[in-house]
């Protein structure tokens, strides 16, 4: 499964997988494809430093990159409590009452309240790329858009890649005018922020905007047959994101949500800004629910909606309170019926591949005679 742009990165495969854990992103790596980290947790530069130094010691000298979540235009001078003095107390209060209903248990005494989507700020984003340009990664993602011009020009200057997601030939225009390497054309299907634009329509429509520039079709694709339908469609390359959450690699701490997964159907998502205020695909959970019901409060706008469920969710989590535990995932849920290792994952996307072509070189053959 090549093509210009995987050679051009030195991987086997043009599989981009995008993960949260470091050990599914050296196990994509490993198994010929192309890992990508996502940094958008990493608070502290520190935690970010340990982690690139776990995924360099792992990766068996096979390229990687990093996926972080910055904000075209500066945001500077603006602090995590200015902006959490911004939420208001009706929606904190309907985050205690939604809790109170399910009974769900605080942290303990100390103990810390998890994730907190604070990796759009201008100073933690940034602090996140100082560290990671002092490591040999290939590619840098953004997927808030185009990052700064200066990061661009930054990241040339190593030698890195840059991709941006997209959502709408629109999108994809800006991103190549900002001098963008590799598009993601990230079609409705996909898990976390999406536009409304399903992948069939949009991968072509990117590949036709932003030309010559590489394309990566990203939405609904799990299986090799779906990889060899959008290099079909003329992207030159997968970006995958939700298929890894059910790997053995994957480490989400909770058996509960694991098995919410192997048993969720493909119409068991729902794009909702419950998580961050952004519309974001998700499993469909009664906290979702009471975030979209027209009778609540609505969920905030980003950053504000991230920061104000912030410990709620990590609270859900840790005690696993099942009709509110969810995750970001995408449609292709509904494929993740078994806890699988990465590289047993490759092993079908490639299997299915090299059998799609077959498939449409034989009908081709036959249109031919």
């Amino acid at each position: 499964m090549q093509t210009e742009l995987s050679t051009q990165l030195g991987v086997e495969h043009a599989v981009f997988g995008f993960t949260p854990f470091p050990a599914v992103a050296a196990a994509i790596s490993r198994a010929g494809g192309f890992g990508v980290l996502g940094a958008v947790r990493y608070t502290a530069p520190d935690d970010l430093r340990r982690d690139l130094d776990w995924i360099e010691a792992h990766v068996d000298g096979k390229p990687y990159g990093l996926d972080v979540v910055m904000p075209a235009k500066k945001v500077e001078g603006v602090s995590e409590a200015d902006v959490e003095a911004m939420i208001p107390e009706g929606h904190r209060a309907f985050v205690r009452d939604t809790l109170a209903k399910y009974g769900v248990p605080g942290l303990a005494e100390g103990e810390a309240a998890g994730w907190r989507i604070t990796g759009w700020m201008e100073q933690v984003a940034r602090g996140q790329l100082d560290v990671a340009f002092d490591y040999p990664i290939r590619l840098l993602a953004n997927a808030l858009g185009s990052p700064p011009a200066d990061v661009v020009a930054r990241a040339h200057d190593r030698d890195v890649l840059v991709a941006a997601l997209a959502g709408s030939a629109r999108h994809a225009r800006k991103h190549k005018d900002a001098g963008i390497d590799v598009v993601v054309a990230q079609g409705y299907e996909a898990g976390g922020h999406t536009g409304e634009i399903a992948s069939m329509v949009l991968t072509p429509e990117v590949v036709e905007a932003v030309d010559p520039l590489p394309v990566l079709a990203a939405g609904g694709i799990g299986s090799g047959r779906q990889a060899a339908a959008a290099l079909a469609l003329g992207a030159q390359g997968v970006w995958l994101g939700s298929v890894w959450l059910t790997t053995s690699e994957a480490d989400l701490h909770s058996p509960a949500l694991t098995r919410k997964l192997l048993a969720a159907g493909s119409g068991d998502t729902v794009r909702s800004r419950a998580l961050t205020g952004k519309p974001a695909r998700q499993l469909r959970t009664e906290w979702t629910d009471a975030w979209d019901d027209p009778h609540g409060p609505g969920a905030l706008p980003m950053p504000l909606q991230g920061l104000l469920v912030a410990e709620a969710v990590s609270r859900i989590q840790k005690h696993e309170i099942d009709p509110l535990l969810g995750t970001p995932v995408g449609q292709i849920v509904g494929r993740m019926n078994d806890v699988r290792s990465v590289r047993a994952v490759f092993d079908d996307l490639t299997r299915g591949f090299e059998e799609a072509v077959d498939r449409v070189n034989r009908i081709a053959g036959r249109s031919g005679q």
